[in-house]
C-alpha cells in the first residue's frame, strides 16, 4: 500500500504561527453550528489557552457537541485535571490521553481540530503563547515560535473527521470486538476515499496498530523521487539510520538537501543530532541550525512539488512510539509559499560548514557518540526495537 492515499479537490491554506492559526481556529469554532473534534498534546493555561478554551465552552453552550481530547503529560497532570472541571460544566466532552502512563509511553503528539466537517486544522501549533516555550511557559522567546499549521477543506476533511472520531471512540470504554470492528471500518472509509478521487492532498497518522511506520514511508517515498531539492525543518533530529541513509543518498545524487535544525532546547537532543553531521556532511547534506527562536515547525518541501505540515518530528519519539499526524500536499503554489518560509529561516541560520567541524575537540565528539548511544538504546527498549 501507498503511505499517502492522495485525494483531489481540496482548498489548504497554510497557517504561519500562532498569528494566523489561532484567529482562524477560533473563528470556525465560534462559527461551528453541528460539531467540533479537537485534540492538541499542549493546552497551556496562558492567554492564548484560556481564549481558545472559552471558545470551545462557549460553541458546547450553544448545542454544538464539542469533544476534546488532551494529552496528559504534555498539558500537565495539574492542568489537564483543572482543564477537565471547567470545560465539563460548560458541556464540553473531555478526555485526557493516557493519564499515568496507563497505555504504556506512548502520547498523543497530534494536533487536529475539525469543525462541522467542513473545516479542519492539522499541524505543529499546540495551544499555547508564541512568545514563551512550550516546554516551560515562564519563559520568554526573543521572536514568536516558529511554526506552522494548514487549514483543509474539500474531501480530505472526512478523513480528517474520520480519524478524530476513531480517537474519541478508542479513548472510551470498548470491548475488543468493537475495536478491531473499528479497525477494519476505519481501513475500508479510507480505502474507498483514496479510490474516489486522485492527486492533491493526503493526511498521514502514525499510531502502533494500523500505521506504524506511514509518517516515516511517506517521507522516505518522497525522499527517494527528489530530483532538485529537499528542505525539511525539524526542532528535533534523531531519525533511525534508514532516514539517515536516505537524505545521504538523496544528496549524493546530487539533490540539494538543506536540513534546518533547531538547537538549544534540550542539550541531549542537540548532542545527538551532533553525532549525526560529519557523515551527513560528507554526503552534501547542508546543515542549518536556527537559534533566532523556538523552531518548532515539522515541514518539508520536495521539488516545490510535495510539501507536508505536522506534528510528526523527525526523532525516534514521532517516527516510532507517539502518535502523530501529517498532511502532505501536492501543490505547486502551496510548496512554493513553504519554500519562501524556510529559506527565510535558512538565511537566518547558522550553517555547519564541514571544515568548521573539524575543528571539534575529541572529547567533545566523544560526548556526541555517547549521546548518540544512549538515546538509541533508551528508544530501543520504549520502541520496542523499531528504532534503528
Amino acid at each position: 500500500m501507498r503511505p499517502v492515499e492522495f485525494i483531489a479537490d481540496n482548498e489548504v491554506q497554510l497557517l504561519y504561527c500562532g498569528t494566523d492559526y489561532f484567529p482562524a481556529l477560533m473563528e470556525a469554532i465560534e462559527a461551528a453550528q453541528y460539531d467540533v473534534y479537537f485534540e492538541t498534546y499542549i493546552f497551556a493555561d496562558d492567554d492564548t489557552g484560556q481564549a481558545v478554551q472559552a471558545a470551545l465552552m462557549r460553541a458546547a453552550k450553544r448545542g454544538v457537541t464539542v469533544r476534546m481530547i488532551t494529552d496528559w503529560f504534555g498539558t500537565g497532570a495539574g492542568r489537564a485535571r483543572r482543564l477537565h472541571a471547567q470545560v465539563l460544566e460548560a458541556g464540553v466532552e473531555h478526555r485526557i490521553f493516557n493519564p499515568w502512563f496507563k497505555r504504556g509511553v506512548t502520547r498523543t503528539h497530534r494536533k487536529i481540530c475539525v469543525v462541522d466537517r467542513c473545516v479542519a486544522f492539522v499541524g505543529g501549533i499546540n495551544i499555547n503563547d508564541d512568545m514563551f516555550c512550550d516546554y516551560d511557559h515562564n519563559v520568554g522567546l526573543a521572536a514568536p515560535r516558529w511554526d506552522f499549521a494548514v487549514a483543509v477543506k474539500g474531501p480530505l476533511v472526512a478523513s480528517i473527521h474520520r480519524e478524530a472520531e476513531a480517537q474519541w471512540r478508542r479513548l472510551g470504554r470498548m470491548p475488543l470486538t468493537q475495536r478491531y470492528n473499528l479497525y477494519q471500518e476505519t481501513r475500508r472509509a479510507n480505502k474507498a476515499a483514496a479510490e474516489a478521487s486522485t492527486v492533491q492532498a493526503g493526511f498521514v497518522v502514525r499510531d502502533n496498530l494500523r500505521n506504524r511506520q506511514t509518517i516515516q514511508k511517506a517521507y522516505l517515498q518522497a525522499l527517494g523521487h527528489a530530483r532538485k531539492s529537499v528542505l525539511l525543518a525539524n526542532p528535533y533530529f534523531a531519525p533511525g539510520r534508514k532516514f539517515r541513509r536516505a537524505l545521504s543518498q538523496t544528496a549524493q545524487r546530487g539533490v540539494e538537501v538543506v536540513l534546518l535544525i533547531g538547537v538549544g532546547e534540550h542539550w541531549l537532543q542537540d548532542a545527538v543530532a551532533h553525532s549525526f553531521y560529519p557523515k551527513l556532511l560528507a554526503s552534501g547534506v547542508r546543515l542549518v541550525e536556527y537559534h533566532k527562536t523556538q523552531l518548532h515547525a515539522k515541514v518539508a518541501v520536495i521539488d516545490d512539488e510535495w510539501a507536508t505540515v505536522g506534528s510528526s518530528n523527525v526523532d525516534g519519539l514521532s517516527l516510532f512510539l507517539n502518535q502523530e499526524a501529517n498532511v502532505v500536499i501536492k501543490d505547486a503554489a502551496f510548496a512554493k509559499s513553504l519554500r519562501r518560509h524556510i529559506e527565510e529561516a535558512v538565511a537566518e541560520g547558522v550553517e555547519i560548514h564541514p571544515h568548521e567541524y573539524e575543528h571539534v575537540g575529541r572529547f567533545r565528539r566523544i560526548g556526541y557518540e555517547i549521546a548518540y548511544v544512549v538515546y538509541r538504546t533508551v528508544m530501543r527498549i520504549i520502541a520496542v526495537g523499531k528504532y534503528a
